[in-house]
């Protein structure tokens, strides 16, 4: 089923309303009677946040936010830096990245705002249907270098993924390549063809029936082929859906998060517990990732 997405202007960064940078030392900013949230990080939740804030800003039109992308790295990045009230992870906050939190004086709050699964896509042309997580991550480690290897015709492998900037990159990662084995210091083969948006790599693996590639269940579109996962041979092979993703059966989903310095308050308050509520969750489904269970 194809899905929509909000368009993204700028290289795949919309702001929503232009205004000076806040500092999040002082809070939001207000002017007059108008006050300012500035939002910034992950690339997979960049189209959601947009659509959380323009509801938002229907329903309280003196509150003006700031969506911005850039990945979930950038995101902790301006947050630490003090230039943003909200980052957007689709990773969890790194050891080093709370350091650096404490460094600048304050705790980061965490908030699961949705979820998602991370789908593995190749060409509609390409007979592979199924592959376990082993087989991916020999693919991404450049073990297995021919279609032929895993069932597929006589074709090299294309290698796709999000730049290393991405929450999304360093989840495939861990969970995938390392296959969750904190041990493992494998990574990502070099001729690996890194692009900078979920969107680009939608684009290549529709066009190149040798491509392989992987992107967050809310961008996935009749435009490629979603491949059934393994956990492990003789496992069944699953397709990521919110059903899938609910009962625990898809092996490779995740949380999406917000985080704030600090427990938030007021306006920022106010707005992320609109984000948990029955309409803002509403929003998640229509947008094609998993809302939060009560």
């Amino acid at each position: 089923m194809k899905r929509w997405t909000w368009p993204i202007l700028i290289a795949g960064i919309l702001i929503l309303t232009a205004c000076g940078s806040s500092s999040s030392e002082d809070s939001t900013q207000s002017v007059g009677s108008s006050y300012y949230i500035e939002n910034k990080g992950s690339d997979t939740l960049v189209n959601l946040a947009l659509a959380w804030a323009e509801r938002y800003q229907e329903e309280y039109p003196d509150i003006q936010i700031s969506v911005t992308g850039g990945g979930s790295g950038t995101g902790f990045t301006a947050l630490i830096n003090g230039t943003i009230d909200i980052a957007n992870a689709s990773r969890q906050i790194k050891d080093l990245e709370i350091e650096q939190a404490e460094s600048a004086g304050f705790e980061p709050h965490e908030i699961i705002v949705a979820n998602d699964a991370i789908g593995v896509i190749v060409n509609p042309e390409n007979p592979v249907s199924e592959l376990t997580l082993d087989q991916v991550s020999r693919i991404y480690k450049g073990e297995i270098n021919n279609w032929s290897e895993v069932g597929g015709e006589d074709r090299p492998i294309v290698r796709l993924s999000r730049e290393t900037n991405s929450g999304t990159h360093v989840y495939f990662l861990e969970t995938v390549i390392r296959l969750g084995d904190e041990e493992d210091t494998d990574i990502f083969s070099a001729d690996t063809l890194l692009l900078p948006s979920s969107e680009g790599i939608i684009s290549e693996v529709s066009d190149n029936p040798n491509a392989i590639g992987y992107d967050g269940l809310g961008y996935i579109t009749d435009d490629v082929k979603t491949v059934a996962l393994a956990s492990k041979e003789g496992r069944a092979y699953i397709l990521p859906s919110a059903a899938t993703v609910i009962d625990g059966t898809y092996p490779v989903s995740r949380s999406l998060y917000m985080y704030t310095r600090g427990e938030p308050e007021g306006i920022i308050k106010d707005y992320l517990e609109w984000i948990l509520s029955s309409e803002a969750q509403e929003i998640v489904t229509d947008l094609g990732f998993v809302p939060i269970l009560d």
